[in-house]
């Protein structure tokens, strides 16, 4: 496994969001059965998680992870590693789980980079999906958007050969951003030569209709590992 500290600086802050009684319940009693922790140690492949061998997902800031748990129940036999920070969509997520029995979502809690840096084999990520994340819109924070190379060399080096990134936001100079960003990691393959069409399996967001109310333009990007 590779090590290549590709971004120090946080891509995201901690809120002090409250959590419900039912966000809070499910994160207490479910966590132990179905998340990890970020803080732990030691390398994590799809078949210690799930206790098989089909391909893993890992979603990167799954949000409060409706979207998440559609696409789960729809594909059965993939195995899907949600990584997020905010512990009131952990706990939502949380409960999706234990509501509608779903056996293929796994959760970890912790920063992304240092997780795929620390805890994820290269060659090993059949899929990222990155769904809406932070845009940072104001140029002196642009250092902090997670969509920036080396970090996409990193993302490159998880994925299995044909294994492909998926990010979706709503926001157009964020797209334009990480469109340029991808383009320039060395082994990715834009598929669409420019932005995506949107995939018809991956559901409508919460921060995709809020983005669609105020008028903003929903951008997809979908790049291959190549072969």
């Amino acid at each position: 496994m590779l090590s290549r500290n590709p971004h120090k600086i946080r891509s995201f802050v901690l809120r002090s969001g409250r959590m419900s009684s039912a966000q809070r319940r499910s994160y207490d009693t479910l966590f132990p059965l179905y998340g990890i922790s970020g803080d732990e140690s030691g390398i994590i492949e799809s078949r210690m998680l799930f206790g098989n061998a089909n391909p893993m997902v890992i979603e990167i800031g799954f949000g409060m992870g409706k979207a998440t748990s559609e696409i789960a129940l729809k594909n059965p036999e993939i195995n899907y590693l949600g990584i997020e920070v905010h512990k009131p969509g952990i706990g939502r997520l949380l409960w999706e789980i234990e509501k509608q029995a779903i056996k293929n979502i796994r959760i970890m809690e912790g920063n992304a980079v240092e997780i795929l840096e620390e805890r994820i084999k290269d060659n090993s990520v059949s899929a990222f999906h990155i769904f809406f994340p932070d845009p940072w819109p104001k140029m002196r924070h642009h250092k902090r958007r997670l969509i920036t190379r080396p970090f996409t060399d990193l993302l490159e080096a998880k994925l299995v050969q044909g294994a492909y990134i998926y990010i979706v936001s709503d926001w157009a100079d964020y797209g334009d951003w990480a469109l340029h960003e991808l383009s320039s990691t060395p082994g990715l393959v834009n598929k669409y030569g420019a932005f995506a069409e949107r995939q018809a399996w991956r559901p409508e967001t919460e921060f995709e209709r809020k983005g669609l109310k105020s008028n903003h333009e929903i951008r997809e990007l979908l790049f291959y590992k190549q072969v």
